[in-house]
């Protein structure tokens, strides 16, 4: 089945739009948050609790599924979806972010880049060409093209270099696509200069993706700075595809973002929080260490339906997590990737009801509330 997408409902008041994207493993209603699969898993969580959380689609890494197990391994056991039995739609990053963070370990030429694994230090080379390869192995819903990620902070000339090198990386990748039922995403780059993300997206849209992301964010820029380029950019991607945030999944982030037009996101902080002892709540962040928890009989969050909140109690978790015990990590887990899917039913609600504006407004209002309160307990 070709990929297609079609907007649903615009809210009148802001940016927001409710939308569905159709593919060949099912269609996904948006806005969306994809929990973030690296390596063929969300970590702690089994691709059944995943369906049972309200998951729609998922994101996994070709940098990553490339050195392990390998996609010629994945596609010689009937691609990735079989292989971690996991039937919705998949979107792969291509692995642009992951290079990008191995600094000293990489060297970008104007045909690819050249890294040394983080696992043995082997020495490899991806293109765009193979960045599509491997993701057609995979057997991937939605690929994305391998681009630079412009670093924070970037001049102006070093911006336009990182961004001229990713326009040139997207021609070569849509060249290289030999299935045209999985879709193709360009992604706009141009670091914290407004004149350059313009340039970025009207030379992607003249290539004629399927979707179109935002890169380059969340890297060490104020959030300023951040939503000041989100604002600017956003609305010039075109109106008939998907708009893709990447890498951006504060809660308060998504829903701000969904105000100027974001149909889709993903992000490690609900997964990679859960681990570390952090939980989303409707209230305030709940730090699961904090002594005031040890005898404390309550959920988590008194809102939330999920399993951990249904049956455990916070003095429960809190002894878990003290305890170095893995089910600690499994819970967490399950309760923030259901708050973050929860928070997604609802924004899709509040477009569908033509009440967004008054939705995010009180999201916003509330989460001012909650940093106050906690402000105030920790001193």
């Amino acid at each position: 089945m070709a990929f297609d997408f079609k907007v649903l409902k615009e809210d009148g008041q802001t940016g927001a739009r409710l939308g569905r994207i159709r593919t060949g493993h099912g269609d996904v209603d948006t806005p969306v948050f994809m929990p973030v699969g690296t390596q063929g898993t969300v970590k702690a969580l089994t691709p059944e609790t995943l369906r049972e959380l309200g998951a729609g689609m998922i994101l996994g890494n070709t940098y990553h599924l490339y050195l392990r197990p390998g996609h010629e391994l994945i596609r010689g056991l009937g691609g990735l979806h079989s292989f971690m039995n996991w039937h919705g739609p998949i979107l792969t990053d291509s692995g642009g972010f992951q290079v990008y963070s191995l600094g000293a370990l990489r060297k970008v030429t104007a045909d690819g880049v050249i890294f040394r694994s983080h696992i043995d230090g082997s020495r490899h080379f991806i293109g765009p060409e193979l960045a599509v390869q491997i993701q057609e192995a995979l057997g991937t819903d939605i690929m994305m093209c391998l681009d630079e990620c412009t670093p924070y902070p970037a001049t102006r000339s070093e911006a336009g270099k990182s961004l001229a090198l990713t326009l040139r990386w997207a021609e070569r990748s849509l060249a290289a696509r030999t299935d045209a039922n999985r879709a193709l995403f360009g992604i706009v780059q141009g670091g914290m200069h407004p004149d350059l993300r313009v340039e970025g997206i009207e030379k992607l849209v003249e290539m004629r993706f399927d979707g179109y992301a935002l890169g380059g964010l969340s890297v060490g820029e104020p959030k300023t700075e951040m939503m000041d380029i989100i604002r600017h950019a956003a609305p010039l991607l075109p109106a008939d595809g998907p708009r893709y945030l990447m890498g951006v999944g504060l809660p308060e982030d998504i829903v701000a973002c969904v105000a100027q037009g974001i149909d889709m996101f993903d992000c490690v902080i609900p997964t990679r929080s859960a681990r570390n002892g952090l939980l989303f709540t409707n209230h305030e962040k709940v730090v699961i260490k904090h002594a005031r928890y040890r005898e404390d009989p309550a959920p988590v969050d008194d809102l939330c339906d999920c399993y951990t909140c249904r049956n455990y109690s916070r003095a429960y978790l809190r002894h878990l997590f003290m305890a170095g015990e893995i089910l600690a990590m499994v819970l967490n887990t399950i309760h923030n990737v259901r708050h973050y899917l929860r928070l997604m039913e609802r924004i899709r609600e509040a477009i569908r009801e033509g009440r967004y504006a008054e939705f995010s407004g009180q999201f916003a209002g509330a989460g001012r509330a909650n940093d106050s309160k906690a402000g105030a307990q920790m001193e």
